[in-house]
């Protein structure tokens, strides 16, 4: 045997595994560019060619991993999706009452509208997709609009949700959520955290039942009493002094006369 010849653990192709990582990792690396080149300056203006650029390659080099840009549109959304899809599953399989999953849904939902693949779940038009890849996302909102539902409808049966229409109540949650993609900027005062948990609370303090509420609820049926007589004592007693009240308020009148 030729002393030169390769072994056979030195052969130039890289191993079946390391090929595919590495290129998932450029497919990834480009939807990382392309999906902040779409924030930054919109779906239609920004173009392939800017996003080679960004990532040092020529153009053709894309076509390695997309088909075309809309395609690349909808593998970020469909990323952003999944992080969503994940963070619903979490929150099912935990414990806790309706309001706790609510919360917590809330919490990881707004959490990921301040990062560029939650954005692109709100920020880009559904026209600018194939009609196979428009009823996909549609669908997958119905989901995210049923799980916010779900919860609501659990914490009414479990007593920590006051009665309310799921619906309403879910859309007026989730398009305050949504609208956070719109105006979050990360060099902002609050870190996406920090607006995530405090969202959680303005958002959901309206429909909650909570123990204070239920003492207040219960201090206000309370009529002011006297030491400790009955309340009927009570009533009789208001009863007679508006009473008095009226009759000197006639006297007095008729003295003026």
């Amino acid at each position: 045997m030729d002393a030169r010849s390769p072994s056979s653990n030195e052969s130039p192709w890289l191993p079946f595994e390391s090929r595919r990582r590495a290129r998932d990792e450029k497919r990834e690396a480009v939807l990382r560019t392309a999906v902040a080149l779409f924030l930054e300056q919109g779906y239609h203006r920004a173009t392939l060619n800017e996003v080679a650029r960004r990532l040092n390659i020529t153009k053709p080099a894309l076509y390695n991993y997309f088909r075309g840009k809309d395609e690349i549109l909808f593998e970020c959304w469909a990323i952003g999706n999944e992080l969503v899809d994940e963070c619903i599953a979490e929150t099912s399989a935990g414990g806790g009452s309706g309001l706790d999953k609510l919360r917590k849904l809330t919490v990881r939902y707004a959490e990921l509208m301040t990062a560029d693949y939650g954005k692109s779940l709100v920020r880009f038009d559904l026209r600018d997709l194939s009609d196979d890849n428009r009823k996909i996302v549609q669908s997958a909102k119905r989901r995210i609009d049923r799980a916010f539902r779900d919860y609501i409808t659990q914490g009414i049966a479990d007593g920590s949700v006051k009665p309310c229409d799921p619906k309403l109540s879910a859309f007026a949650i989730a398009g305050s959520l949504n609208w956070i993609g719109h105006w979050f900027q990360p060099d902002g005062a609050l870190s996406g955290r920090a607006v995530a948990e405090e969202f959680a609370i303005r958002l959901t303090e309206g429909i909650a039942r909570t123990s204070r509420n239920t003492t207040s609820r219960k201090k206000a049926d309370k009529s002011p009493r006297k030491g400790n007589a009955p309340r009927e004592e009570q009533s009789e007693h208001h009863a007679r002094t508006a009473a008095r009240a009226a009759g000197q308020s006639k006297r007095a009148r008729s003295r003026l006369r």
